[in-house]
Parts: structure tokens; sequence; C-alpha cells
């Protein structure tokens, strides 16, 4: 149990140097700090185009964005804006430059610790002790830190539990129902809005890595099914061109009549816009990527397609679950709120590896044995058709 501070900071510098998922689940920590501090200046660091999840946040008055990969002037910027400015630093990433960010910037440190402590616990003392080296600076400059648990602990009460430190009885934490917060929407694009009718679906293919992905035909198959319920489709993408190109393929496959129930985002849309078009949908359904957090975080049906990720750990949170940990390990089907998450067959599941080859070009088995079947019955529970 941590000890007690009652520590009152007039600054406080939240840290995610990630990708935009990441930040989007920093949001109930965000919040429940705001209740310890009500009169603190938030202040919020990450990496430029991924911080827009945070857009009107109310909490975060300071958005502050650096490259991933900055140059040197760059970081003599960025230590020039952060140089002891802060009370407290929150570092909700494990990396190095996350720690030596909140080092720089803040005389007190709360952080997240990697090194996949669970998981080594079952491997060979000398990678147990690599780890423990690691971490070992990052301890020695924070107050308080947590572990991370990709199985086990569910990545919004690891935030949460950020804060552990400053509670008299650290359970209070998960005293009230937590909700992810969302950016304010933004008026979507001509082209997009003009070729909206309602009802529409929401559907997000491309994931950031191939090995999350579901098969084309499959999607083919979904696509189809929703065009004959009467149903517009909506493709959502990023301006990756993997992204692109993978609702390219999709659209390839559908026939003329379907196809021309399907609107083609392009990837046009900021995350604010991608807010407002899921807003105003009947459904969504996507694969374990950030646009499926915040589709859960609108509070529409969601259906969230997930292969080696354990939704235990990384699963689109429940807003108003009360609680630290809403699901399963595993199952083949489960709802909590207006989220459900499917996963495949296969005692291996989830394996949180990088595909059945381990690596980001593999494809993952338990998603290519997940069939269109079960996505259109649970779309059906959650339309109630």
């Amino acid at each position: 149990m941590p000890s007690f501070s009652n520590l009152k900071p007039k600054k406080v510098l939240f840290i995610a140097t990630r990708q935009i998922g990441d930040v989007l689940v920093t949001t109930p920590a965000i919040e429940k700090a705001r209740e310890l501090w009500p009169n603190a200046e938030f202040h919020f660091l990450g990496y430029r185009g991924k911080i827009d999840m945070l857009k009107g946040n109310p909490n975060i008055s300071r958005l502050i964005e650096t490259s991933d990969r900055p140059g040197l002037i760059e970081y003599l910027h960025l230590i020039g804006r952060l140089l002891q400015r802060y009370d407290l630093a929150i570092v909700t990433q494990p990396s190095d430059r996350a720690y030596l960010y909140g080092l720089l910037a803040a005389r007190h440190r709360v952080g997240v610790l990697g090194g996949h402590p669970q998981g080594l616990a079952e491997q060979d003392t000398s990678k147990r002790s690599k780890s423990e080296k690691q971490n070992a600076w990052k301890k020695l400059i924070s107050m308080h830190t947590v572990d991370v648990d990709y199985f086990a602990q569910h990545v919004i009460a690891e935030k949460l539990r950020l804060l552990e430190v400053f509670y008299q009885n650290p359970r209070d934490v998960f005293n009230k129902a937590i909700s992810v917060t969302p950016p304010i929407g933004e008026p979507l694009s001509a082209g997009v809005a003009k070729q909206l009718r309602s009802p529409y679906v929401v559907i997000h293919p491309g994931p950031l890595t191939a090995y999350k992905r579901w098969p084309l035909a499959y999607w083919q198959t979904l696509i189809t099914w929703i065009v004959k319920q009467g149903w517009q489709v909506v493709l959502s993408a990023s301006p990756a061109k993997q992204d692109l190109q993978l609702n390219h393929d999709i659209l390839s496959l559908l026939d003329p009549e379907i196809r021309q129930n399907v609107v083609n985002t392009l990837g046009e849309l900021s995350i604010p816009q991608a807010g407002t078009l899921i807003r105003g949908a009947l459904a969504y359904i996507g694969v374990d990527t950030s646009i499926t957090h915040l589709a859960a975080a609108c509070n529409i049906p969601t259906i969230a397609l997930f292969g080696p990720t354990p939704p235990t750990n990384f699963g689109p949170w429940p807003n108003g679950f009360m609680g630290e940990q809403p699901y399963l390990l595993r199952a083949r089907s489960q709802t909590v709120g207006n989220i459900t998450i499917l996963q495949g067959p296969g005692e291996c599941v989830p394996c949180r590896k990088a595909g059945c080859e381990d690596k980001a070009t593999s494809n993952s088995e338990c998603l290519d044995q997940l069939e269109p079947a079960q996505v259109i019955e649970a779309l059906q529970q959650a339309t109630k058709v």
C-alpha cells in the first residue's frame, strides 16, 4: 500500500507520449485528479497529432505537443517550456523518455512501470533482473509507481492507481462510476455530410498493425448483411495509406448495388469529426484500435473484434462502470454496458503476441476464425433487430 501524501499541487503535467488511444484512456485519471485538486491547473504533454482526443476537455488548460523523434532544437525548446514549471508530473507511459520529461518538468512524480512484471514471473531470473534494473531509476525519482499487468489489470485502472498515493484509503480511487471523456465534436466535412442518411453503421476496419486485421471477405459479408437491413454503412479510416488501401480493397469486393450504400470517408475526418460521425450512428463495429475506444466513449452500441490483445487490459471501457475490471480474459462474446467484445476460439486466446508469428505483419488465427455470423448476431442484439 502506498504511503499517503497530502501534496496539493497547483500545476500538474500529464504525460502520454504514445498513440491516440493511450491519450484517451488517461481521461478518467484526469477527471479523478480534478476531484482531488479542483483549483489546480492541468497541462498535457503528448506527441504531435496524437492528442486530438483531448480537444475541448474541460479539465486541460494547455496541450503541449512534441515530435515522437524531436531534433536537438526542438528538444531544447521543449526543455525550456517544461523545466521545473510543475509541482507534479503524472507519467502514464513506462518509457524512459516520458520519465525524463517528468523529471525535467516537476518536483514530484508518479508513474507507470513497464517490463511485463507478471509474465516475467515465469521466465528466467536474468530477464527479471534486467527489467528491475531498467525500472530502478524510475522508482528512485518517483513518489509512487504502478506496475503494468497486461493480462489482469485494465489500463484505465492502471492510470487511476497512479493517484492512490493521494488517498488515505487507496481503494477510494475507485469509489465512483468511471467514464472516458471523448473530445468535443466538430462539424463533418461537406463531402461526408452530404452523403449520410440515417440509420447508418460506422465500420472501422483498419488497425495500426496487420495482426489485428479481420479478413477482407468477412467485411464483405458483414457489410452486405447490414445494407440488406436498409441501413447505410460508413467506412472510417485514418489518413494512413494502409487504412485507405484496406477500405479500397473491401469496397472492391462489394456488389455494385451494395457499394452504392457505403460511404467511404477516405481518411478525411479529424478525431473530433470522427466523434461527431460516431455519435450519430446506429452502431459501431471495429477492430482493436483507438477509434473503437472513441466509439465506446461516445456511448453508442460498440462491437469490438479482439484477437491477441487481452480485453482485461485494453478492452474499450464501458462508461459508468464502477470497479477495476469490466471484462473476462477469455469469452467468445461478452457485453458490458454499450460494449460487446468478440473473441475468436482457441486456448491461446488472448496471447498478447504480435499475431501467430509474433511480428507486426503476421496474421492471427483467432481473428481468422471469428466468423461474420458471430458479429451479425452481436449487431442484432445491440440494435434489437
